[in-house]
């Protein structure tokens, strides 16, 4: 059985495109007929919404309750309250239970390892889990960071981010050297890219110019477009929504990426072992 990838879908800035690439990227792999985890990791619910669970404060079981299971050393079925996507993924939902858990976290033991324990208990079920993080660099975030194998970090292409993706690749490096000393920068993806205008080329210009030498910087482009706007209300993927859109077609190329890199890097691992 091929070992399961967990990736943080990881940036500070809100408004980037994070649950959008979750959701888009998980269902891409579905597809390609990966066994898939979604995990909302942010107390607000977006990506539970966006996959369809209008109620999310009305979801017996949630991100919340797994994670107090943890840290309570409660035994009970792992798998209970995963929730089933008609398009192929599972998703672990979240809701504003979570924001109390932060704050409990704060003085739980192990605290940065809570999530990891959890997940190392359906890890075997699947080939990928995805997190998707919340807008902050909380404990919650740190928890996803340490649970994960890497990152990968969506741009939005319409301002130079600099200073964010600094303190986010400090953050990676502090996370490495305290919790997690394997965990991986996959790329950054960017998103919302309006190709018509001389700002978002100026900025992707200056995010390869800065950025490129040390990170990835995948070649799909995620375009700006109603289309990828109205689907989060529709709790289906940009591909059940809108296939033959340019959107559509930039995460099913973004997909392809990321398998791609998962199969050189297990390559690389094979060739050392020999």
């Amino acid at each position: 059985m091929p070992n399961c990838k967990t990736i943080a879908i990881c940036n500070q800035k809100g408004g980037v495109g994070k649950t959008t690439t979750t959701m888009n990227l998980g269902i891409g792999l579905a597809n390609k007929g990966k066994r898939v985890l979604v995990v909302d990791s942010d107390p607000q619910g977006d990506l539970t919404t966006c996959l369809g669970w209008q109620r999310v404060d009305e979801i017996p079981v949630t991100l919340a309750t797994k994670m107090h299971e943890i840290i309570r050393d409660n035994e009970t079925n792992p798998e209970s309250g995963i929730l089933h996507h008609n398009e192929g993924v599972d998703l672990i939902p979240s809701n504003t239970d979570l924001e109390g858990l932060e704050m409990y976290l704060v003085t739980a033991m192990s605290r940065e390892n809570i999530l990891k324990s959890y997940l190392n208990m359906v890890k075997s079920n699947y080939d990928y889990i995805l997190i998707d993080c919340r807008p902050s660099l909380g404990m919650l975030t740190l928890n996803a960071l340490t649970a994960a194998d890497s990152v990968i970090i969506p741009v939005q292409a319409q301002y130079l981010p600099a200073r964010a993706m600094t303190q986010l690749l400090r953050t990676v490096s502090k996370v490495k050297a305290h919790t997690n000393p394997n965990l991986a920068i996959d790329g950054i993806l960017l998103t919302l890219v309006d190709n018509r205008t001389n700002l978002a080329k100026s900025t992707v210009d200056a995010i390869r110019n800065n950025f490129g030498s040390v990170v990835k910087i995948y070649k799909a482009k995620i375009p700006i477009a109603v289309k990828a706007a109205e689907v989060t209300s529709k709790g289906k993927s940009i591909y059940a929504y809108e296939p033959n859109s340019k959107v559509a077609q930039a995460y099913a190329d973004f997909t392809k990426e990321v398998l791609s890199g998962g199969r050189q890097k297990e390559r690389l691992r094979s060739a050392d072992a020999r």
